[in-house]
């Protein structure tokens, strides 16, 4: 019996049984290899898309397509469709964002819990809300609970800083993708309110 026949039928025995051991399931993100990426990625948002003004009682707002599905949490707001995200978190943050600290702080956070994460560029921009550091990077998505497969995906992350309040913008789709108009009108609509 090879490995596969016998990773099959334990994971088939413990389903019978209500549990699976996890290493059947994950890996440690340290030692996690990143997804091969899809040959025609799903996920390009149509360049028709409509989007609408999204006002968060958080104090900010942006610029989102029509008809995702939305969910609110205390500190921030999530819009999907399909293999598309758009997550907002608010917090709090005494110093001003800037590429040193965010590569010292933030990036090493994400590449500590981030899975199989491969950061690409990290550069400061000019938006209209005002000066922001924009982190590029890929990752592979959660598993998809269907298939138990996760997917190679391609981000961005926005750091906006305004008296003391961070919000962190992450626009992810499926690597491969082509949303770098969309991804720009969002960043660019972002404002403080």
């Amino acid at each position: 019996m090879n490995r596969t026949s016998a990773l099959i039928i334990a994971a088939a025995t413990a389903s019978l049984v209500g549990f699976a051991p996890a290493s059947l399931y994950a890996q440690p993100s340290s030692t996690e290899k990143p997804a091969v990426p899809e040959k025609n990625p799903p996920g390009d948002i149509p360049d028709n898309q409509v989007f609408i003004e999204y006002s968060s009682p958080l104090g900010f707002k942006i610029k989102v397509p029509e008809g995702w599905a939305r969910r609110e949490t205390s500190d921030g707001v999530t819009f999907n469709d399909k293999y598309n995200t758009i997550a907002l978190v608010m917090s709090q943050r005494s110093d001003a964002v800037t590429v040193a600290n965010v590569k010292q702080q933030d990036v090493a956070e994400l590449e500590k819990t981030g899975k199989a994460v491969r950061v690409t560029a990290v550069k400061s921009v000019k938006l209209p809300a005002g000066s922001a550091v924009v982190v590029s990077y890929s990752s592979n998505s959660e598993l998809n609970p269907v298939t138990e497969k996760a997917i190679r995906e391609e981000s961005e992350r926005y750091f906006f800083w305004q008296n003391g309040k961070l919000v962190t913008l992450t626009l992810s789709s499926p690597y491969g993708a082509d949303n770098a108009d969309q991804w720009n009108l969002m960043s660019k609509s972002f404002r403080w309110q």
